[in-house]
C-alpha cells in the first residue's frame, strides 16, 4: 500500500485534478500472479500484450476513463529555451549545486 502524499502538494495536485492518481495504490491489494502473467505476455517491441484473444494495448483513452482524469483545458506543449538552472535549483532547495547538467543534479548532491 502507498503512503500518503504529503500535504505540501495535496492542494498542488487537486487544483491540477491529478489528485485521484495520487491517490490509486490505496485499499488495494495486487495480485502477483496477474501481475507476473501479464508481464510473460507484454511484448516491447510492439507495446502490446499478446492475450488469448489477440493482441491488446492500453490507451490514453484507457488510462483516463481509469484514473478519471479531466481532458478539458489546455494541453502542455511548450518548451524551455533558456533556463537558468541554477536559480531554479537555488529556487526550489535553498542551495545551488556546482554539478547541474541541463537541469540535472548528481544524486549524492542532494
Amino acid at each position: 500500500m502507498s503512503s500518503p502524499a504529503s500535504p505540501l502538494i495535496e492542494n498542488y495536485l487537486r487544483e491540477a485534478s491529478f489528485w485521484q492518481v495520487a491517490t490509486i495504490g490505496r485499499g488495494c491489494k495486487l495480485d502477483p500472479k496477474l501481475i507476473s502473467e501479464l508481464i510473460e505476455r507484454w511484448r516491447p517491441e510492439t507495446h502490446t500484450f499478446h492475450l488469448p484473444c489477440g493482441e491488446r494495448t492500453i490507451t490514453l483513452e484507457d488510462v483516463q476513463l481509469q484514473l478519471r482524469l479531466p481532458v478539458d483545458g489546455s494541453a502542455l506543449t511548450e518548451s524551455v529555451q533558456f533556463v537558468d538552472w541554477g536559480a531554479v535549483c537555488y529556487d526550489l532547495l535553498g542551495a545551488i549545486s556546482n554539478n547541474i547538467y541541463g537541469g540535472r543534479i548528481e544524486m549524492g548532491w542532494l
